[in-house]
């Protein structure tokens, strides 16, 4: 059985997207064309620049990555750490958009 190149394609795109990051600061960036993502820690600027055009069909001008380190916290004497992440910061052309909230599931 061979897989369509389309569907494989997505498939990468879907784990270099981990999810959207909706915060309150995230939704007012929205306004200036940005959206944020919480992507691989792997992951690459072009990689997340074709998964998002791949996955919402819009096309980015720019993207901006940020490695947040992971936090040391302490419980009864000992000392443990938080898996940190990478976030994506990115621009869209102007009149592109993306619905963050129907894209999202809740549980």
């Amino acid at each position: 059985m061979s897989i369509n190149k389309k569907t494989e394609n997505l498939n990468i795109a879907s784990k270099i997207l981990i999810k959207p990051w909706i915060t309150e600061a995230a939704t007012l960036a929205v306004d200036m064309n940005k959206y944020i993502f919480k992507v691989a820690r792997k992951a690459t600027k072009k990689q997340v620049e074709q998964a998002i055009e791949k996955i919402y069909k819009v096309t980015v001008i720019s993207v901006h990555t940020i490695n947040v380190p992971g936090k040391v916290k302490m419980r009864a004497n000992k000392k443990g750490k938080r898996a940190g992440y990478k976030k994506a910061i990115v621009t869209l052309k102007e009149g592109d958009s993306i619905n963050l909230y129907a894209e999202s599931k809740v549980k």
